[in-house]
């Protein structure tokens, strides 16, 4: 008598459920980290303008003309995730924030990262103004990090 091998349409089923199960699972896990790791672009480089803007206002005494090429704290250029602007709102349109005593650094997403936006100013007041659907925390004082809100 020989005994068959192989799976049986049953065992095969079993199978495909549970790595759809873990599929389920792992995806959404995985497009928010991917999400995490492109927000850390966004909030190093604010990071790093602030200290330049500061680094600006000890040579002038004054933030007017910071954001501009050739100075100590230019803008730089967009990223494929972030635009990063000197304006009261993202998409240039608004007018400039900067004045002689304060200023608002603005990253915008773009691409990608659609929807996020975070700001910075002279007080280190670091604020997430905007999130896409599905992220919760807009209006923070802080800048969001995960879906969740958390900071």
């Amino acid at each position: 008598m020989n005994k068959p091998s192989g799976f049986t349409l049953i065992e095969l089923l079993i199978v495909i459920a549970i790595i759809a199960a873990l599929a389920a699972i792992a995806i959404p896990n995985y497009t928010e980290y991917i999400m995490r790791s492109k927000i850390t672009e966004a909030v190093a480089t604010l990071s790093d303008l602030r200290v330049r803007m500061e680094q600006f206002f000890q040579d002038n005494r004054t933030y007017v003309g910071a954001c501009a090429p050739a100075t100590l704290a230019p803008l730089p250029a967009a990223t494929t995730n972030f635009r990063f602007e000197c304006t009261t709102a993202c998409g240039g349109a608004a007018g400039n924030s900067l004045t002689a005593t304060t200023y608002t650094l603005r990253a915008c997403g773009i691409s990608s990262m659609n929807g996020f936006e975070y700001t910075v100013d002279e007080a280190n007041t670091q604020v997430t103004v905007a999130l896409p659907a599905g992220w919760n925390g807009a209006g923070n004082n802080c800048w969001v990090t995960r879906s969740g809100g958390g900071c």
